[in-house]
């Protein structure tokens, strides 16, 4: 009963919720969600000849920073005329992991940042209060937040008892973008298993893109997109007499923003050469952000370099429109153990302020071709009331890069 330790529960309410937890577990086994496309059936856009800024590191996805891991629920189901309740359905959920599995026993400093608020983002009053990410992020459509949020709580008591002070409480971060168009949103269709599968499965090693987790029914500069990652490596500046210090920045985004024309890629005007297939009238998308690094930051800093994502999403053309909702969170996982209340006192690292810019930089970059790769990654779809969004054609990226001299 070890899960009973929670001010005000009786025993009653303890088994109550161990039943409860128990069937939600058993439930995702029975019910478990399509699972996301091996990530090497995909093409990236360094595979277009796309020239980016900076190295990145081995997989060139967020989960190049030690520790973090990701995972999906995809959920596609139906063609044809909406009927709400029942589809079509083009959504799912994608959740980041900063610890792995010991995310709820170690919280990493954080910093969040808003550039546009017609968006959600739960939990994020607490990041700007206490400073620390308290678990994962998990990604999903708009209509679902509640659900996704939900489910977390319970997947932490069903994984662990109180924390060190005696209490089991959390305050999840979800955050959504509008998946509408293709989906049928208001059919409510994750589930709690959704969610726990997400978790269950986050995985380190390469990141599947595209049209899989909450980005299944994304949409991008009116293209077919969803999630995309990236990574950079930072040299940081030597000590006397000792070796440079390297750090790695990754990002990972759910785009569903942006309208045709404002489409750029590597200053290449993409979205003007290609017109065809826009399909919506005004701006009504959102961009999630979430950026990871293993260089020892504080929140005030980590709060800094969230806002240098808006410089990433601007260099792919995004003005962040007022109907769309872009929010940002970066986390690191540096100085492990510092948020345990047993000891009195504990010792950080950080770097000065003076020494950031390297990983400015390697976060602008990052942002940058994590959006580049989700819409590289998207595949045509056909959902809701048979709407279709169109992939961006590749061969026509490679001819106008050569068109404007880009062509790597």
């Amino acid at each position: 009963m070890k899960l009973c330790h929670v001010r005000g529960m009786n025993r009653a309410s303890c088994i109550l919720l161990l039943v409860s937890s128990a069937l939600l577990l058993v439930n995702a086994e029975a019910r478990e969600p399509q699972t996301s496309p091996p990530p090497e059936t995909q093409v990236r856009a360094r595979a277009l000849g796309i020239p980016f800024d900076g190295t990145p590191g081995p997989l060139n996805a967020i989960t190049d920073v030690a520790g973090v891991t990701v995972g999906y629920s995809t959920i596609i189901s139906g063609e044809g005329k909406l009927q709400v309740g029942k589809g079509p359905v083009r959504t799912g959920v994608t959740a980041i992991l900063p610890r792995g599995e010991s995310s709820f026993d170690d919280p990493t400093y954080a910093g969040v940042f808003s550039l546009n608020g017609n968006g959600e983002m739960t939990g994020t009053a607490w990041i700007e209060e206490g400073g620390f990410l308290e678990g994962p992020v998990v990604i999903t459509n708009t209509h679902s937040v509640g659900v996704a949020r939900d489910a977390i709580i319970q997947w932490r008591v069903s994984k662990a008892g109180p924390d060190p002070t005696g209490f089991s409480w959390s305050l999840p971060v979800v955050a959504e973008t509008y998946d509408g168009y293709l989906n049928d949103i208001n059919g409510f269709h994750v589930k709690p298993e959704h969610v726990v599968h997400a978790l269950e499965s986050a995985r380190s090693g390469p990141v599947a893109e595209g049209s899989v987790g909450g980005g299944t029914g994304m949409v991008a500069y009116e293209f077919k997109a969803g999630m995309g990652t990236a990574s950079r490596l930072v040299k940081g500046k030597s000590e006397p007499g000792g070796a440079a210090k390297e750090y790695t920045v990754g990002a990972i985004v759910q785009a569903n923003c942006g309208r045709r024309a404002q489409l750029t890629i590597a200053g290449v005007p993409i979205g003007r050469e290609i017109p065809e297939g826009a399909v919506f009238s005004r701006e009504t998308g959102s961009i999630i952000i979430v950026v990871a690094t293993d260089a020892p930051l504080l929140p005030h800093q980590l709060k800094r370099l969230a806002r240098r994502a808006s410089m990433g999403l601007a260099r792919t053309g995004s003005t962040s429109g007022n109907g769309s909702g872009d929010l940002f969170i970066a986390f690191s996982t540096a100085n492990a153990g510092v948020a345990t209340p047993e000891k009195p006192l504990h010792s950080v690292q950080t770097i000065p302020n003076d020494r950031l810019d390297g990983i400015f930089n390697a976060t602008v970059e990052a942002v940058e071709e994590a959006i580049v790769n989700s819409i590289v990654a998207g595949q045509t779809m056909t959902g809701a009331d048979d709407h279709k969004i169109v992939a961006l054609p590749h061969d026509r990226v490679r001819e106008l890069l050569k068109k404007y001299g880009r062509a790597k």
